[in-house]
């Protein structure tokens, strides 16, 4: 009989956790595994089509309005497995397994909490209105079975701020799910083209990123694809630098595989990460990448001088864009997709599953 597995997601948004449940979903052995997703926000307002297995959208404005929907469908259908993703739905689905504990409940850490980084600014806040959401997000945390880790860093500080027990953790990195593009050969263009893709937003570090590329010397192009509250931040920072001529902001592009095949080099500003998958995208079609050093799974994916260069800052950023070096595509792509194919990634949730239901 085939396991009954419940993938439950916030929305359809274009996001890293949204494209990696999405896509994890669709594509474990039907023959062992009845599979459905569940999607709180608006069918309207999907990026990412899901083909293959049932998809209930339960077209609600905030995950909190679906919480009744969501315990109903759970009452009805007794799925044997829960797995949810990003932090606040982790969170109401804790909270739903002390009504209904049937159901393993898995929550799918998508960052790294609690860590401490220099974009942090101090807001003036209510106490008592903090202290309860922070019991209340914890507690509800808390009550869940099982937590599924894309890095090491994502697991020790689980362990570490969140106080969860290492044997309830499993590390399941990220597939690379691009695999029909790649580069045939290195750009012998005039002017340098680098890109970055991502949720516009302080943690990702665009404004370090502009600053280092507003003191090269020779013609380049910047492209950013994503959307934020970070854009006016990011086009101030544009014109402030004087580069408004070398950079492009797309907010949604269903070609971002393209874009990367395009382009010489990824580059990510980040403080932290989970497990960027836009980078792992972009080693993976064969283009090398250039990263800021920070918590997540940044160093599990970038091998230094491998696939692109791990830095500690700005001045070696710069000094690493200025390097004239040549790089084999395919040995970029190599260097991912050995450990982090859609075959072992896939076999290994699967493993996952048959070991929370034995």
């Amino acid at each position: 009989m085939r396991s009954k597995i419940f993938f439950i997601l916030p929305t359809l948004f274009a996001g890293g956790a949204e494209r990696i449940m999405s896509f994890v979903s669709q594509n474990l052995d039907k023959e062992k595994f009845d599979v459905t997703l569940i999607v709180i926000g608006k069918e309207s307002e999907s990026k990412f089509k899901v083909s293959g297995i049932p998809v209930i959208f339960l077209n609600k404005s905030r995950v909190l309005n679906g919480f009744f929907a969501v315990c109903k469908i759970i009452r009805k259908e007794k799925p044997q497995v829960v797995l949810s993703s990003i932090a606040h739905l982790n969170v109401m689905m804790g909270i739903i397994s002390v009504f209904i504990p049937k159901p393993k409940y898995v929550g799918r850490q998508a960052g790294v909490p609690g860590t401490p980084v220099n974009y942090n600014k101090p807001r003036k806040q209510n106490k008592s209105l903090i202290t309860f959401f922070f019991d209340y997000h914890s507690y509800g945390f808390k009550q869940l079975d099982y937590y599924i880790c894309q890095s090491a860093d994502m697991k020790e500080n689980l362990i570490q701020f969140r106080g969860i027990e290492e044997d309830k953790i499993t590390i399941l990195n990220n597939p690379v799910t691009q695999i029909d593009i790649i580069k045939t050969s290195q750009s012998d263009s005039k002017v340098k083209k680098y890109i970055t893709v991502g949720r516009l937003s302080e943690a990702k570090g665009f404004v370090r990123v502009l600053r280092v590329l507003s003191k090269l010397k020779f013609p380049f192009h910047y492209t950013i694809i994503g959307e934020g509250s970070y854009y006016d931040t990011i086009i101030n920072e544009i014109d402030k630098l004087g580069i408004k001529e070398s950079v492009t902001l797309i907010n949604y592009s269903d070609k971002v595989a393209n874009h990367l095949v395009e382009s010489d080099m990824f580059l990510q500003g980040s403080f932290s990460e989970g497990f960027p998958n836009a980078l792992l995208e972009s080693c993976a079609v064969g283009t090398p990448v250039i990263a800021f050093k920070a918590p997540g799974g940044t160093k599990e994916i970038v091998e230094d001088q491998v696939n692109g260069f791990l830095v500690d800052d700005e001045e070696e950023f710069l000094k690493r864009l200025n390097d004239k070096r040549e790089w084999n595509p395919q040995e970029v792509r190599e260097s991912v997709y050995k450990k982090f194919n859609k075959n072992k990634i896939i076999k290994d949730y699967e493993n996952f599953f048959y070991k929370i239901l034995d």
